[in-house]
Formats: C-alpha cells, structure tokens, sequence
C-alpha cells in the first residue's frame, strides 16, 4: 500500500485539500498521514528560571488538545463521502515545518506529499515563498498542491507538461499509471518556442511510441509559454495539471507573478510537480 503525506494546519484551504487527498488516497490505493507541526517560541531561562519547563509543556499540551479536537472532524468528512476504510495516521511535530516534512517523507517511506496552496504565518512562506522550489527540489516524491477554491472533481483529464526530454518518458509512464486507474485522459502539451531544439521526428517517435496509451501529443508554437500552459488548462479542460521539476520556474511563477495568480484563480486545478529520476 502507498503512503501519502498530508502537511496541515487545520485552516479551511487544508480542509478543502483534504478532500484531495483522501480521494486521491483511494485512487492510488494509499494510507493517509497527517502532518501538524508546531514551532514553541525560544525563551531565554534567565528570566522564568521557575516556570521555564512549565511554559514549553502547556505550549505543547495546548497543541495537542487541538490537534485532538480536530482529528474527528477530519474523520468525519471521509465518512460523508464514503470514504471511511481510508487507512489515516498521524503525526504531531515540534520544529520547523519544512525540517520535519522532509524528515516524515524519509521516515515513513511517503510515496505522494499531498498539501493546500494557501495558510497561515509560516505556511504562506512555505507553500507561496521561496521554500516551495526548496521543497520540490529536495523531497523527492510528487507533491500534489491543492489551490485554495480548487473544489475536488473526478479527475477526467490530466494534463502533463514536456520538452520531450528522453527522462520525461518515466514521468509520463507514471502519470499514465495514475490516469488509468481513474479512467482518464492524458493530454501531453509542449509549447514550442522559436528557439525550440526538439525536432519533428522526435515527437513523432513518441507518439508512435505511446500509440496504444490513452494519450494525446500537443504541440502549440508560442514564446509565451505561463500564458500558454495556462490557456491549455482552461480550453482542454484540465482537472490536474503535472509538470516536473525541471520547469520549477513556471510553477513558482504560477503563484507569485500577478497575472498568472488571475489567470490560476480562474483555472484554479491541482498542480502535480513530478521528480527527474
């Protein structure tokens, strides 16, 4: 059985990617993993020489009280949309949340880290700043960023970003693998540029190669690749959209540039970063 890890802080975009995940969970045939972390503030003992201990503990102890009261309403919601037999675990952490995620994935041997694109305090920083290539570029499994009002919807049609790239072949295999347990299609899209180095014979190869995968190879010419990508996730109606990490660019621009965050609010999907392997 896989494993997935989903990083939450209890806000509602985690709720709403909740959802995400425990459908996803069911597609993959996984076990669920719920990661809270929490940072105690560093105190100097000089000044609580007495209750110094006393601090950390009912900061901790007040952690865990919410962490308590929140399981069941996250049980609850798999019950309403039956999805009750979903193995789900849990894991309460003191540290940083980026430290600790990529300590869980190792730890728990995670297949999929799946997580909301919107929080608070610190898990703004994470999911919109700079920490998200650090995330991408060193946890080594998909992660699946869930928009803030990306409500769940079967997935029927998952698009996959390429440059035709002989490793991007392993990426597509496994998205293939996803698709078909989903019964969906893949729409495979290259934006070629004019300085493009791939060569026709290429992508006829591909496509000559997966002929019998339900997959269908787009080529659009243009030097405006976000804005294209983008119109590709709205007018092929996109329910997820991959991309590996070797277009990080684009997916920290998809949320940092203003237009593009228009544009993804409009078109808001699910973005699956895949890894080179």
């Amino acid at each position: 059985m896989k494993k997935i890890l989903f990083p939450t802080d209890f806000s509602d975009s985690a709720t709403n990617a909740f959802v995400h995940a425990l459908e996803f969970a069911k597609i993959v045939n996984a076990e669920l993993i719920l990661l809270h972390t929490f940072e105690i503030p560093v105190y100097d003992s000089q000044f609580f020489p007495e209750n110094y201990a006393t601090i950390y503990n009912s900061i901790e102890l007040a952690k865990f009280e919410m962490f308590k009261d929140e399981i069941p309403k996250l049980r609850t919601i798999a019950i309403e949309r039956n999805l009750e037999d979903i193995v789900i675990k849990h894991r309460l952490m003191d540290g940083d949340l980026i430290y600790n995620l990529k300590n869980a994935v190792e730890d728990d041997h995670i297949d999929f880290v799946i997580m909301g694109t919107s929080g608070i305090s610190d898990w703004t920083k994470f999911f919109l700043g700079s920490n998200t290539s650090s995330v991408i570029s060193e946890v080594k499994v998909p992660v699946l960023c869930i928009p803030a009002d990306a409500k769940f919807k079967k997935i029927k049609t998952i698009g996959f970003t390429t440059r035709y790239r002989e490793k991007d072949k392993v990426e597509l295999r496994k998205v293939l693998n996803i698709a078909k347990k989903t019964n969906a299609k893949v729409k495979s899209l290259y934006v070629k540029t004019s300085g493009s180095d791939v060569a026709d014979v290429t992508i006829k190869e591909w496509e000559k190669e997966f002929a019998n995968e339900n997959v269908e190879f787009l080529v659009l010419p243009s030097d405006e690749v976000k804005e294209t990508i983008l119109d590709f996730i709205l007018y092929k109606d996109i329910d997820i959209l991959t991309t590996i990490t070797h277009k990080r660019s684009f997916f920290e621009s998809l949320f940092e540039s203003s237009f593009t965050k228009k544009i993804a609010k409009e078109v808001s999907v699910p973005v699956l970063v895949m890894h080179e392997t």
